[in-house]
C-alpha cells in the first residue's frame, strides 16, 4: 500500500539551507581552518626549505632566525568517513509543537555534515525507516545537500528499521568509521545492535523527544495507535520509544556518547560542547 506523502510546510528549500549552514558555522566556530587542505592541519615542526616546495608554506618568523628559508610541515589529519543514520519511520513525524522530532533530526544532520565537511571528513547518509536511501561518505557538498532535499518529504507509515540497518552496516564498514544515529530510538532492538557496532567504530546517539511522549509518563492506562503500523494497543503512558533512563544508562557502559534531543528546548550549545569534547569533528579521539 502507498504512504502519503507530506512535505515540510515550515521552511522552505533556501530557508532550511541557510539555518543547516549556520549550525554547520556554530559548531565549527573556534576550530581554525588550515589553507593546507589535503596537506594537513597539524603543525608538526619547520625543516629547511627544499626545491619544488610552495611558498605559502615558508615558515617565516624560522626563516628570519636562522637566515635559511624554513618551511612548515603538517601531519595528515585523521580524519574518519562519517555516516549518518536518520530515522525516517512515521513515530519521528508524529508532533505537538511546530517542529516534529522528524524536522530537528534533519535539520541536525546537515549542520553535522556540513561541519564533517569543513573539516575534510567524507560525509554519508542511511535511511532507517523502510524507504531505500543510502548514499556512501564522499566530500561533496552537493551530494550532502541533495540528500537534505529529498529528506524533506516524509511519510506517516513507515516503520523503524533501525536495529535492522544497524546489523546491516557494521559488516559494510572496512575502516573505523564514525556512526551518527538520529532517531526516537523506537526499537527494541536497537541497543544490543547499537553496542556490537560500538565494538569497532566510534557511535553517538542523538536521541530525540517530544513533549507530549514525557507528559504521557505515569498516565496510567490508555487506548493509543501505533504510528508506524497502525495498530491498536493499551499500555501505559510510559510505553513511548525505549525508556530514556535505561537507554542511558546501557549507552554510557558501551563508550556511546548520546545526546537527548527535546523538540521544545535549545539544543545547539549542547549538541557544540558534545562534539568539541569529542574531538574536531570527523576525527576519533579513541
Amino acid at each position: 500500500m502507498q504512504g502519503r506523502i507530506e512535505s515540510f510546510e515550515v521552511l522552505d528549500s533556501r530557508r532550511f539551507a541557510v539555518l543547516v549552514r549556520g549550525l554547520a558555522n556554530s559548531l565549527t566556530f573556534g576550530l581554525d581552518r588550515s589553507p593546507f587542505v589535503g596537506s594537513g592541519v597539524e603543525y608538526v615542526q619547520s625543516r629547511p626549505y627544499q626545491e619544488g616546495d610552495p611558498i605559502r608554506a615558508i615558515d617565516w618568523r624560522v626563516t628570519a632566525r636562522t637566515g635559511r628559508f624554513h618551511v612548515k610541515e603538517y601531519e595528515t589529519p585523521k580524519s574518519m568517513p562519517t555516516y549518518f543514520l536518520l530515522d525516517t519511520s512515521a513515530s519521528m513525524a508524529v508532533s505537538s509543537g511546530p517542529r516534529s522530532k522528524y524536522e530537528t533530526a534533519l535539520y541536525v544532520a546537515g549542520g553535522l555534515a556540513l561541519a564533517c565537511l569543513d573539516r575534510v571528513s567524507p560525509v554519508g547518509v542511511l535511511g532507517v525507516g523502510e524507504r531505500a536511501l543510502r548514499v556512501r561518505p564522499s566530500l561533496s557538498q552537493a551530494r550532502v545537500l541533495q540528500w537534505l532535499h529529498e529528506l524533506r518529504t516524509f511519510r506517516y507509515d513507515e516503520a523503524t528499521t533501525l536495529s535492522l540497518r544497524l546489523s546491516e552496516l557494521a559488516p559494510s564498514l572496512g575502516e573505523r568509521s564514525q556512526v551518527i544515529v538520529l532517531s526516537d530510538l523506537h526499537d527494541e532492538g536497537a541497543l544490543p545492535a547499537l553496542k556490537r557496532l560500538a565494538q569497532l567504530h566510534d557511535v553517538v546517539v542523538l536521541q530525540l523527544a517530544d513533549p507530549a511522549e514525557e507528559s504521557l509518563a505515569g498516565a496510567g492506562f490508555l487506548r493509543a495507535t501505533e504510528a508506524e503500523t497502525g495498530a491498536e494497543f493499551w499500555t501505559r503512558g510510559a510505553r513511548a520509544g525505549l525508556d530514556v533512563e535505561r537507554a542511558e544508562r546501557e549507552l554510557r557502559r558501551a563508550r556511546i556518547d548520546r545526546l537527548l534531543i527535546r523538540t521544545d528546548r535549545p539544543f545547539e550549545h549542547a549538541l557544540r560542547r558534545l562534539f568539541h569534547a569529542r574531538g574536531v569533528l570527523g576525527r576519533g579521539t579513541r
